[in-house]
Protein backbone atom coordinates (compact mmCIF):
# COMPACT_ATOMS: atom_id res chain seq x y z
CA UNK A 1 0.00 0.00 0.00
CA UNK A 2 1.22 3.12 -1.05
CA UNK A 3 2.08 6.03 1.28
CA UNK A 4 -0.70 8.41 -0.58
CA UNK A 5 -3.26 5.62 0.40
CA UNK A 6 -2.31 5.15 3.82
CA UNK A 7 -3.11 8.81 4.62
CA UNK A 8 -6.54 8.31 2.84
CA UNK A 9 -7.37 5.23 5.01
CA UNK A 10 -6.74 6.99 8.00
CA UNK A 11 -8.35 10.18 7.11
CA UNK A 12 -12.02 8.27 6.31
CA UNK A 13 -11.24 5.85 9.65
CA UNK A 14 -11.02 9.44 11.50
CA UNK A 15 -13.52 10.74 9.90
CA UNK A 16 -16.02 7.54 10.75
CA UNK A 17 -14.86 8.20 13.97
CA UNK A 18 -15.59 11.81 14.35
CA UNK A 19 -19.31 10.85 12.71
CA UNK A 20 -19.77 8.49 15.11
CA UNK A 21 -18.70 10.37 18.08
CA UNK A 22 -21.06 13.29 16.46
CA UNK A 23 -23.91 10.89 16.13
CA UNK A 24 -23.90 10.04 19.95
CA UNK A 25 -23.35 13.42 21.36
CA UNK A 26 -26.28 15.59 21.95
CA UNK A 27 -27.03 19.37 22.65
CA UNK A 28 -29.09 20.25 25.87
CA UNK A 29 -28.65 22.57 28.59
CA UNK A 30 -28.52 22.75 32.77
CA UNK A 31 -31.81 23.22 34.36
CA UNK A 32 -32.80 23.99 38.33
CA UNK A 33 -35.71 22.60 39.85
CA UNK A 34 -35.91 25.29 42.98
CA UNK A 35 -37.04 25.26 45.83
CA UNK A 36 -39.76 28.03 47.42
CA UNK A 37 -39.71 29.01 50.70
CA UNK A 38 -42.52 30.67 52.24
CA UNK A 39 -44.14 31.16 55.39
CA UNK A 40 -48.62 30.09 55.77
CA UNK A 41 -49.02 33.46 57.52
CA UNK A 42 -48.05 36.77 56.29
CA UNK A 43 -46.29 39.46 58.29
CA UNK A 44 -43.68 41.92 58.46
CA UNK A 45 -40.34 40.30 57.71
CA UNK A 46 -38.47 40.80 60.89
CA UNK A 47 -34.79 39.07 60.25
CA UNK A 48 -33.72 37.94 56.78
CA UNK A 49 -30.96 35.14 57.46
CA UNK A 50 -29.06 34.93 54.23
CA UNK A 51 -28.18 36.51 51.11
CA UNK A 52 -27.85 35.53 47.47
CA UNK A 53 -25.03 32.99 46.36
CA UNK A 54 -24.56 32.07 49.73
CA UNK A 55 -24.07 27.95 50.48
CA UNK A 56 -26.43 26.93 53.19
CA UNK A 57 -26.79 23.65 55.14
CA UNK A 58 -30.18 21.72 55.66
CA UNK A 59 -31.67 23.26 58.58
CA UNK A 60 -30.03 26.58 58.63
CA UNK A 61 -32.36 29.70 59.66
CA UNK A 62 -33.55 31.65 56.26
CA UNK A 63 -35.99 34.16 57.65
CA UNK A 64 -38.46 35.26 60.89
CA UNK A 65 -41.70 37.09 60.55
CA UNK A 66 -42.75 39.37 62.75
CA UNK A 67 -44.39 36.95 65.72
CA UNK A 68 -46.05 39.35 68.07
CA UNK A 69 -49.41 37.97 67.48
CA UNK A 70 -48.88 34.35 67.63
CA UNK A 71 -46.52 34.80 70.72
CA UNK A 72 -49.48 36.13 72.71
CA UNK A 73 -51.49 33.35 71.29
CA UNK A 74 -49.64 31.07 72.36
CA UNK A 75 -49.16 32.64 75.84
CA UNK A 76 -53.45 32.60 76.09
CA UNK A 77 -53.53 29.13 74.97
CA UNK A 78 -50.98 28.15 77.99
CA UNK A 79 -52.71 29.74 80.82
CA UNK A 80 -56.00 28.05 79.28
CA UNK A 81 -54.54 24.70 79.57
CA UNK A 82 -53.07 25.29 83.23
CA UNK A 83 -56.65 26.74 83.77
CA UNK A 84 -58.10 23.00 82.73
CA UNK A 85 -55.53 20.99 84.54
CA UNK A 86 -56.21 22.80 87.80
CA UNK A 87 -59.86 22.37 87.25
CA UNK A 88 -59.24 18.22 86.43
CA UNK A 89 -56.70 18.38 89.51
CA UNK A 90 -59.12 19.71 91.91
CA UNK A 91 -62.41 17.61 90.95
CA UNK A 92 -59.75 14.29 91.21
CA UNK A 93 -58.37 14.88 94.76
CA UNK A 94 -60.06 14.32 97.84
CA UNK A 95 -61.88 16.62 100.88
CA UNK A 96 -59.41 18.41 102.68
CA UNK A 97 -57.29 16.87 104.99
CA UNK A 98 -58.58 18.05 108.54
CA UNK A 99 -61.69 16.32 107.51
CA UNK A 100 -60.05 13.26 106.30
CA UNK A 101 -58.68 13.02 109.99
CA UNK A 102 -61.61 13.38 111.59
CA UNK A 103 -63.05 10.83 110.06
CA UNK A 104 -60.14 8.94 110.44
CA UNK A 105 -60.97 9.12 114.08
CA UNK A 106 -64.24 8.20 114.14
CA UNK A 107 -63.54 4.69 112.54
CA UNK A 108 -60.64 4.24 115.31
CA UNK A 109 -63.17 5.34 117.78
CA UNK A 110 -65.92 3.11 116.64
CA UNK A 111 -63.33 0.10 116.22
CA UNK A 112 -62.57 1.08 120.23
CA UNK A 113 -66.36 0.92 121.39
CA UNK A 114 -66.62 -2.34 119.35
CA UNK A 115 -63.82 -4.10 121.28
CA UNK A 116 -65.28 -3.19 123.98
CA UNK A 117 -69.10 -4.11 123.90
CA UNK A 118 -67.58 -7.64 122.82
CA UNK A 119 -65.78 -7.94 125.46
CA UNK A 120 -68.29 -7.18 127.49
CA UNK A 121 -70.70 -9.76 125.58
CA UNK A 122 -68.40 -12.07 126.18
CA UNK A 123 -68.02 -12.06 130.23
CA UNK A 124 -71.74 -11.50 130.39
CA UNK A 125 -72.01 -14.55 127.77
CA UNK A 126 -69.94 -16.44 130.82
CA UNK A 127 -71.96 -15.46 133.60
CA UNK A 128 -74.96 -16.59 132.16
CA UNK A 129 -73.79 -19.65 132.15
CA UNK A 130 -72.86 -19.59 135.73
CA UNK A 131 -76.64 -18.27 136.59
CA UNK A 132 -75.35 -15.13 138.00
CA UNK A 133 -77.89 -13.08 134.94
CA UNK A 134 -80.76 -13.63 133.38
CA UNK A 135 -80.99 -13.67 129.56
CA UNK A 136 -82.22 -10.17 129.41
CA UNK A 137 -79.27 -9.14 130.51
CA UNK A 138 -77.09 -11.08 127.89
CA UNK A 139 -79.62 -9.28 125.11
CA UNK A 140 -78.32 -5.89 126.40
CA UNK A 141 -74.89 -6.20 125.69
CA UNK A 142 -75.54 -8.52 122.16
CA UNK A 143 -77.76 -5.33 120.95
CA UNK A 144 -74.63 -3.14 121.61
CA UNK A 145 -72.16 -5.37 120.11
CA UNK A 146 -74.87 -5.04 116.60
CA UNK A 147 -75.22 -1.53 117.11
CA UNK A 148 -71.38 -0.74 116.85
CA UNK A 149 -70.75 -2.62 114.45
CA UNK A 150 -73.25 -0.59 112.22
CA UNK A 151 -71.56 2.05 113.54
CA UNK A 152 -67.86 1.03 112.65
CA UNK A 153 -69.00 0.46 109.07
CA UNK A 154 -70.70 3.75 108.57
CA UNK A 155 -67.50 5.55 109.88
CA UNK A 156 -65.43 3.37 107.23
CA UNK A 157 -67.90 3.98 104.37
CA UNK A 158 -67.81 8.19 105.29
CA UNK A 159 -64.40 7.74 105.35
CA UNK A 160 -63.96 5.95 101.81
CA UNK A 161 -65.93 8.71 100.54
CA UNK A 162 -63.94 11.27 102.04
CA UNK A 163 -61.35 9.91 100.06
CA UNK A 164 -62.94 9.90 96.65
CA UNK A 165 -62.50 12.62 94.29
CA UNK A 166 -65.02 15.37 95.05
CA UNK A 167 -65.88 15.88 91.23
CA UNK A 168 -68.85 13.44 90.11
CA UNK A 169 -67.73 10.96 87.01
CA UNK A 170 -68.85 12.69 84.33
CA UNK A 171 -68.26 16.34 85.47
CA UNK A 172 -64.48 14.77 85.58
CA UNK A 173 -64.37 13.61 82.52
CA UNK A 174 -65.91 16.51 80.86
CA UNK A 175 -62.90 18.66 82.89
CA UNK A 176 -60.18 15.96 81.58
CA UNK A 177 -61.70 16.37 77.87
CA UNK A 178 -61.44 20.57 78.36
CA UNK A 179 -58.01 19.81 79.35
CA UNK A 180 -57.66 17.75 76.43
CA UNK A 181 -59.09 20.19 74.22
CA UNK A 182 -56.91 23.12 75.99
CA UNK A 183 -53.70 21.32 74.98
CA UNK A 184 -54.62 20.75 71.35
CA UNK A 185 -54.89 24.76 71.09
CA UNK A 186 -51.18 25.01 72.95
CA UNK A 187 -49.98 22.53 70.07
CA UNK A 188 -51.84 24.62 67.31
CA UNK A 189 -50.34 28.15 68.93
CA UNK A 190 -47.34 26.35 69.12
CA UNK A 191 -47.00 25.15 65.22
CA UNK A 192 -47.82 28.74 64.13
CA UNK A 193 -45.19 30.19 65.76
CA UNK A 194 -42.70 28.11 64.26
CA UNK A 195 -44.23 28.89 61.25
CA UNK A 196 -43.22 32.74 61.04
CA UNK A 197 -39.52 31.53 61.27
CA UNK A 198 -38.64 28.92 58.14
CA UNK A 199 -35.64 26.88 57.89
CA UNK A 200 -33.77 25.10 55.13
CA UNK A 201 -35.71 22.32 53.85
CA UNK A 202 -32.55 21.27 52.24
CA UNK A 203 -29.02 22.07 51.95
CA UNK A 204 -27.59 23.91 48.50
CA UNK A 205 -27.49 27.53 47.08
CA UNK A 206 -29.33 30.59 47.78
CA UNK A 207 -31.05 31.61 43.88
CA UNK A 208 -32.94 34.72 45.41
CA UNK A 209 -34.53 36.52 47.47
CA UNK A 210 -37.12 38.48 47.19
CA UNK A 211 -38.22 40.50 50.18
CA UNK A 212 -35.71 42.90 51.99
CA UNK A 213 -36.17 43.34 56.35
CA UNK A 214 -39.08 45.35 56.77
CA UNK A 215 -41.29 44.55 53.73
CA UNK A 216 -44.70 42.94 54.49
CA UNK A 217 -44.52 39.59 53.34
CA UNK A 218 -48.09 38.12 52.14
CA UNK A 219 -48.99 34.62 53.29
CA UNK A 220 -47.99 32.54 51.30
CA UNK A 221 -45.42 34.04 49.40
CA UNK A 222 -42.05 32.83 48.95
CA UNK A 223 -39.30 34.97 51.02
CA UNK A 224 -36.38 32.93 49.67
CA UNK A 225 -35.51 30.40 46.70
CA UNK A 226 -33.31 27.47 47.04
CA UNK A 227 -31.36 25.35 44.53
CA UNK A 228 -30.50 21.84 46.27
CA UNK A 229 -27.82 19.97 44.38
CA UNK A 230 -30.59 17.22 44.32
CA UNK A 231 -32.38 19.47 41.97
CA UNK A 232 -29.85 20.17 39.67
CA UNK A 233 -30.75 18.13 36.01
CA UNK A 234 -29.68 17.92 32.40
CA UNK A 235 -31.81 18.63 29.89
CA UNK A 236 -31.42 17.38 26.13
CA UNK A 237 -32.99 16.00 23.20
CA UNK A 238 -32.21 13.10 21.15
CA UNK A 239 -33.99 12.32 17.61
CA UNK A 240 -36.13 9.70 16.56
CA UNK A 241 -33.55 6.99 16.05
CA UNK A 242 -31.51 7.28 18.73
CA UNK A 243 -34.88 7.62 21.73
CA UNK A 244 -35.61 3.60 21.50
CA UNK A 245 -31.78 3.15 22.75
CA UNK A 246 -32.69 5.13 25.93
CA UNK A 247 -33.20 3.34 29.58
CA UNK A 248 -33.71 4.77 32.55
CA UNK A 249 -31.11 4.75 34.87
CA UNK A 250 -28.30 4.35 32.41
CA UNK A 251 -25.16 6.56 32.33
CA UNK A 252 -24.37 9.62 30.02
CA UNK A 253 -21.30 11.71 30.04
CA UNK A 254 -21.77 15.55 30.30
CA UNK A 255 -19.39 18.26 29.29
CA UNK A 256 -19.82 22.00 29.70
CA UNK A 257 -17.03 24.79 28.76
CA UNK A 258 -15.34 25.56 31.53
CA UNK A 259 -16.57 22.60 33.92
CA UNK A 260 -13.27 20.44 33.78
CA UNK A 261 -13.81 16.53 33.12
CA UNK A 262 -17.29 15.42 31.95
CA UNK A 263 -20.18 15.27 34.44
CA UNK A 264 -21.49 11.77 34.99
CA UNK A 265 -25.42 11.46 35.09
CA UNK A 266 -28.04 8.93 35.37
CA UNK A 267 -30.68 9.48 32.45
CA UNK A 268 -33.89 9.91 34.74
CA UNK A 269 -36.87 10.78 32.21
CA UNK A 270 -37.62 10.31 28.71
CA UNK A 271 -40.33 11.85 27.13
CA UNK A 272 -42.96 9.80 25.46
CA UNK A 273 -43.83 12.69 23.27
CA UNK A 274 -41.95 14.07 20.32
CA UNK A 275 -41.08 17.96 20.54
CA UNK A 276 -41.83 18.46 16.83
CA UNK A 277 -44.00 16.75 14.63
CA UNK A 278 -43.88 17.56 10.73
CA UNK A 279 -46.99 18.64 9.46
CA UNK A 280 -47.41 16.05 6.54
CA UNK A 281 -47.62 11.65 6.33
CA UNK A 282 -44.79 10.35 8.20
CA UNK A 283 -41.79 9.46 5.72
CA UNK A 284 -38.59 8.42 6.33
CA UNK A 285 -37.30 11.65 5.97
CA UNK A 286 -39.94 13.44 8.26
CA UNK A 287 -39.39 11.23 10.71
CA UNK A 288 -35.85 12.70 10.72
CA UNK A 289 -37.16 15.43 12.27
CA UNK A 290 -38.50 14.29 15.56
CA UNK A 291 -36.91 14.76 18.74
CA UNK A 292 -37.89 13.70 21.90
CA UNK A 293 -36.80 15.41 25.61
CA UNK A 294 -34.79 13.53 27.96
CA UNK A 295 -33.54 14.03 31.46
CA UNK A 296 -30.46 12.94 33.14
CA UNK A 297 -29.57 13.98 37.07
CA UNK A 298 -25.85 14.09 37.88
CA UNK A 299 -24.66 12.91 41.34
CA UNK A 300 -24.67 15.21 44.17
CA UNK A 301 -20.95 16.25 44.10
CA UNK A 302 -21.08 17.07 40.58
CA UNK A 303 -24.32 19.11 40.22
CA UNK A 304 -23.51 22.34 41.23
CA UNK A 305 -20.65 22.22 38.73
CA UNK A 306 -23.59 23.28 36.51
CA UNK A 307 -25.28 26.09 36.37
CA UNK A 308 -29.18 26.16 35.35
CA UNK A 309 -29.45 27.61 31.57
CA UNK A 310 -25.90 26.58 30.75
CA UNK A 311 -25.61 25.01 27.32
CA UNK A 312 -24.07 21.33 27.78
CA UNK A 313 -23.36 18.29 25.54
CA UNK A 314 -24.46 14.57 26.47
CA UNK A 315 -22.96 11.83 25.17
CA UNK A 316 -24.29 7.71 25.70
CA UNK A 317 -22.71 5.58 26.89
Amino acid sequence: MTKSAILIAASAALLSACETQKSTSFQGYAEGEYVLVAAPYGGSLERLSVARGQRIEAGAPLFALEQANETAARRESELRLRAAEAKVSDLSGAQRTAQIQALEANVEKAVAALEYTRTEFARNEKLLHDGFISPAGLDVWRTAVERNQADLREARAQLAFARQSIGRPAELTSARAEAGAAQAVVAQAEWKLDQKAQKAPAGGFVQETFYVAGEWVPAGKPVVSLLPPGNVKVRFFVPETVVGQLKLGSTVHVHCDGCGEDIVAALSYVSSQAEYTPPVIYSRESRAKLVFMAEARPVAKDAMRLKPGQPVDVVLQ
